[in-house]
């Protein structure tokens, strides 16, 4: 069988498992002795962070990348939103009615993702935060039609495990919740944004405020549920009172369907980063190199 490896020199995983078959003596068993990528006690600490980061960065995407994952559909939304055949078990009748967008993120799943099969499953590829809840049923959806989808979990303190539909494959876990972000953002063609709690709010505001700076090229950004968001976010009270710009409120469209949303993706017309912020005084470079 030909060797895919480039390299004239000897493979670290064969030096692994011939490092695990020296002789057991006070030398090998001492902690200096393990090879260093293979020390997790090493990799573990603090003066590792940096390197942790980047091991974070690079596996879920060269993993994406070998599985043909050219493009994907983020949905963000709360855990705590029960399927509508258990909205019984809601501890608010709030939460009971928001139910219906369980179904909801499940039918545009599988709508976007039959879609993305006829593409060989490379584009507009569903990915969640793997969890319950709404990120359930937008794997779910996926899963119903055929197609695969991501699942990008984090390390909580309480105990987790990726809900089942998530394809095993692009099942991934983190420790770093901003290089989670990143991956959330890096491929994304659309971001659905439904109803949930402070994780979600804080995925909606850091994903608006990277395209409202012009750090990320526009895309469609629907929030599902007009009274809900309206009701938790006083949007226009933010533009009337000028710490946003009128402009910015045109960042994002409210749906209440897939159908909708679906329309909006489909009829998007690419946009690039914006390459200024309306109603912030710009700066002069000039200005400031007089100053200095």
């Amino acid at each position: 069988m030909k060797d895919p490896r480039r390299s004239r020199f000897r493979d670290a995983q064969e030096d692994r498992r011939e490092a695990d078959r020296t002789p057991d003596t006070p030398q090998t068993r001492a902690p200096a002795y393990r090879l260093a990528f293979a020390d997790e006690d090493f990799l573990c600490r603090d003066e590792l962070r940096p390197v942790r980061l980047q091991l974070e960065l690079l596996k879920p995407e060269m993993m994406m990348t070998e599985a043909g994952v050219e493009s994907t559909i983020v949905l963000f939304g709360g855990a705590r939103i029960p399927k509508p055949s258990e909205k019984h078990t809601a501890r608010t009748e709030t939460l009971a009615e928001l139910s219906r967008f369980y179904d909801e993120a499940q039918r545009f799943a599988r709508l976007m993702t039959e879609e993305s099969i006829k593409s060989g499953g490379r584009e507009n590829v569903v990915v969640t935060g793997g969890g319950p809840g709404v990120m359930e049923a937008g794997n779910r959806g996926a899963q119903e039609a055929g197609g695969k989808s991501i699942g990008l979990n984090i390390v909580l303190p309480h105990e987790q495990a990726p809900n089942e539909y998530v394809t095993p494959e692009l099942c991934f876990n983190f420790h770093y919740f901003a290089i989670r972000k990143m991956h959330f953002l890096m491929r994304a063609k659309a971001i659905c944004v439904f109803p949930g709690g402070f994780g979600t709010m804080d995925e909606l505001f850091e994903s608006l405020t990277l395209i409202q700076t012009g750090r990320m090229d526009r895309v469609p950004f629907l929030l599902f549920g007009r009274e809900f968001w309206e009701r938790i976010v006083n949007w226009a009270a933010l533009a009337d009172a000028g710490t946003i710009a009128a402009q910015d409120l045109d960042l994002f469209r409210f749906v209440e369907t897939a159908e909708e949303a679906l329309d909006i993706i489909h009829n998007w017309a690419p946009a690039p980063p914006r390459d200024e912020i309306p109603g912030r005084q710009k700066t002069d470079p000039a200005k400031h190199a007089d100053e200095r």
